[in-house]
């Protein structure tokens, strides 16, 4: 009795037909046929019976069933630990951000995780984004990246890195010379944002809403590059972290300035269920993204 035969077994009995059995296990009638003949002759016995022109399995195959089931479950486990032993444990991590600037350094830390871990799968859902703990509640993430921390009995928080926030102004404008700005500097001006609603803005969240002002006017532009062009013709200003404007700023095209007399500073968590089982992977993931993302951005 071979592996085939369990196999064979099984197909017949769950597709139901000979016919779905041939495309299940991609055998021609007459390959089926014979390994069917071949393991009623090493048995001694019939498997099936036509009834109706149905088959039914008899008592010995009924017996046979039940072994190719636990057999071939058996087989899979095993298959499946060797290649854990090879390759490393296997798995998907799905992950999000609440803020857009997160994806100019997160897909370069998970090619990196990627590269010692390659069975694990990561998957960065970007219709998350904004919305990244109210998804992880929904189980729609597994790990969300986020500066606001709400508290919730249902979610474990790691702390991840700082950075800083600047303002992003044309070399000619009023701005540039400043050492820093304060919430009523906003009140005439044109603020460009990557996305609403404001509540998910930086900026607004932790200077301009305390102070109860609003700028003139408010432009959602999603492309950074878009925002960038915007701000050099002196069409308005934006909020970025520190780290992520540096690339802009060898032209000399732009100023960066400071937000408050202190600056802007926010911290980033991850974000997980807090009484969730994780793989051993997940904390893997965790580790080496705190380790990577502080070698990289802390400032």
């Amino acid at each position: 009795m071979e592996i085939r035969h369990l196999r064979l077994v099984k197909a017949i009995v769950e597709e139901g037909s000979i016919t779905r059995a041939i495309d299940s296990l991609h055998l021609t009638q007459s390959a089926l046929s014979h390994q069917l003949k071949e393991a009623e002759y090493q048995l001694g016995t019939k498997l099936f019976l036509r009834t109706n022109k149905k088959l039914v399995l008899t008592k010995a195959g009924e017996k046979l069933y039940r072994t190719a089931n636990e057999v071939l479950s058996k087989l899979a486990d095993t298959e499946r630990e060797i290649k854990q032993m090879i390759f490393g444990e296997i798995g998907e991590i799905r992950i999000s951000t609440e803020c857009y600037s997160s994806y100019h350094w997160l897909p370069s830390v998970l090619k990196q995780f990627h590269g010692l871990y390659p069975s694990i799968a990561l998957k960065i859902v970007m219709e998350a984004t904004h919305y990244p703990l109210q998804k992880l509640l929904a189980n729609v993430l597994d790990i969300a990246i986020i500066s606001d921390p709400v508290k919730d009995q249902h979610i474990k928080y790691y702390e991840l890195f700082q950075d800083e926030m600047v303002m992003v102004v044309a070399e000619n404008h009023a701005w540039a010379s400043k050492k820093y700005v304060i919430a009523e500097d906003f009140a005439n001006q044109h603020l460009l944002i990557h996305s609403l609603p404001m509540e998910t803005v930086t900026v607004h969240q932790l200077l301009l809403a305390p102070a109860n002002i609003t700028p003139k006017k408010i432009t959602p532009l999603p492309l950074t590059e878009a925002s960038i062009e915007m701000v050099k013709a002196e069409m308005g200003i934006m909020a970025m972290a520190k780290w992520a404007l540096q690339p802009y700023l060898k032209n000399n095209a732009l100023r960066a300035v400071k937000i408050g007399r202190n600056g802007l500073k926010r911290k980033h968590y991850i974000a997980i269920m807090n009484n969730k089982t994780y793989p051993a992977y997940f904390h893997h993931f965790i580790t080496f993204l705190q380790t990577e993302i502080n070698l990289q951005w802390n400032t």
